[in-house]
C-alpha cells in the first residue's frame, strides 16, 4: 500500500516522496561526492547549508522539503519475549512491543503527505512476527500511532525444543523509509531440563 500511496514504486528512490523531488534530483543526492543520501532521514542528517547546495532551490521550495522531514515518521521500537525463560514447546507466548514518535514538538500527527493520493489518508502501522526460516507469518496486528502504543502480539512457538529464531517487523502503510526489522531468539526447553 506503501506504492498505492506514495504513487511510486517500491524500487523507486524514496526520496521521491518528498516535495519537488525528480528522478534527477534523487539521483544527484545519492550520487553526492562523500556522502550519499538516499533516505530522508540521510537528508535530515546533512548540514543546512550542504543541503541547500546540493539541492538548489529557492528557500520556499526548501522550507516545504523541511516541513515533510518533520513530520516523517521517525519511531523507536523497544520489544520483549514476556517470561523469556519459560518458554516451553507448543506453548503460547507473548511480545510485547513499544513504539514511540519523535514528534519534533508537534502536538498531533495530521495526515499522510501523499499529494498523489487522492484523498486525506492516516497513517497506519502493521506489526508482524515471522519465521524466515519456514516463511510463516505468526502475528500480525494493525496499529494506529499518534505518539505511544504498547501492543501485545502472542503466538505458539513448535512443540520441538531448541532455540527458534524469529523477526518482528515494523511496517507503514504509507511511507516508504521508515520500516524495521528485528531477529530474535527464544529457546523452547522441555520441561524434562529444569
Amino acid at each position: 500500500s506503501q506504492m498505492v500511496t506514495q504513487g511510486m514504486w517500491d524500487r523507486d528512490s524514496t526520496l521521491l516522496q518528498l516535495p519537488y523531488f525528480t528522478k534527477d534530483l534523487a539521483k544527484r543526492c545519492q550520487e553526492n561526492p562523500g556522502n550519499n543520501i538516499e533516505t530522508v532521514f540521510d537528508l535530515v542528517e546533512m548540514e543546512d547549508d550542504r543541503r541547500q547546495e546540493l539541492l538548489q532551490m529557492p528557500d520556499a521550495q526548501l522550507l516545504d522539503i523541511a516541513r515533510f522531514c518533520n513530520r516523517f515518521p521517525n519511531i523507536d521500537l523497544t520489544y520483549e519475549v514476556v517470561d523469556r525463560n519459560e518458554v516451553t514447546p507448543g506453548k503460547e507466548i507473548t511480545l510485547l512491543v513499544t513504539v514511540e514518535r519523535d514528534m519534533e514538538g508537534r502536538t498531533e500527527v495530521g495526515h499522510v503527505d501523499a499529494p498523489r493520493y487522492p484523498k486525506a489518508k492516516e497513517e497506519g502501522w502493521w506489526l508482524v512476527v515471522g519465521e524466515t526460516e519456514t516463511n510463516q507469518l505468526l502475528a500480525i496486528k494493525r496499529i494506529s500511532l499518534q505518539q505511544k502504543a504498547k501492543v501485545k502480539l502472542a503466538f505458539t512457538v513448535p512443540t520441538e525444543p531448541g532455540e527458534k529464531s524469529y523477526t518482528l517487523y515494523f511496517m507503514s502503510d504509507s511511507y516508504f523509509g521508515c520500516d524495521q526489522e528485528y531477529t530474535f531468539s527464544v529457546d523452547v526447553r522441555d520441561h524434562m531440563e529444569e
